[in-house]
């Protein structure tokens, strides 16, 4: 199984740091964010990473190269102008599955996780066109997105709501007859879901949307504490 970076985003909420510098290369505990996930993924077994840029990617290429520092083949996906999640997953396609039906798992760069959902869980389970990972509602987004019932992921059922980790696995077929250009994949997972091939699973690791100054500096104080600096 392949794995995506999700790495084009300007990063508005994280300005004026954002500025000179692609959100995935925004440091926490000295270290690029994008890094860290580098390092999971390498660690879970995977060998082969797409990365999408559009904002000041160049710089993303410069400084992780091909990958051979973290035992991974990084390939980049360039996008003149950001093409939101859906819209860049799909243009990485040829990339991602370039037979056309293999599974792939993506990340968003500007999360942070200790570790990545363990092996079994990013198998794709028979049927599905995704698997969703959900995490407990966060200070900034009480409200949720999805629920979770029998596996499957919802927005109808009466189960409480959780929040999307943005970490997925999908299926190329996920993608057939989407839009051209920019979109979000909450329009094609909202699509399938009433048919009961969204899958989900709930992500109970450590998980932080590194989203805005505040929360950067959280995270930063929160592993300088762990490594003891």
């Amino acid at each position: 199984m392949k794995a995506m970076i999700l790495a084009a985003g300007r990063g508005e909420r994280l300005r004026p740091l954002t500025d000179t510098c692609p959100k995935p290369l925004i440091k926490a505990a000295g270290k690029p964010l994008i890094e860290y996930h580098l390092e999971n993924l390498a660690r879970a077994g995977f060998t082969s990473v797409v990365i999408n840029h559009a904002w000041l990617g160049h710089m993303l290429v410069q400084t992780l190269g091909d990958g051979s520092r973290w035992g991974l083949s990084i390939c980049y996906s360039f996008e003149a102008t950001a093409l939101d999640t859906g819209g860049g997953i799909k243009l990485a396609l040829p990339l991602l599955a370039p037979e056309g039906n293999e599974p792939f798992f993506v990340v968003n760069g500007d999360i942070f996780i200790d570790d990545l959902p363990s092996k079994s869980s990013l198998q794709l389970p028979a049927g599905a066109l995704a698997k969703l990972f959900l995490v407990d509602n966060p200070p900034q987004h009480p409200d949720g997105d999805f629920s979770l019932q029998n596996g499957l992921v919802c927005e109808s059922c009466d189960q409480l709501k959780l929040t999307f980790a943005g970490m997925g696995v999908y299926h190329p077929a996920l993608f057939s007859n989407s839009p051209t250009g920019a979109f979000g994949t909450p329009l094609l997972l909202r699509r399938e879901m009433p048919s009961g091939k969204i899958a989900g699973e709930h992500f109970t690791g450590f998980w932080c949307d590194v989203g805005t100054v505040e929360r950067l500096a959280g995270l930063e104080a929160r592993l300088m504490a762990k490594s003891g600096s």
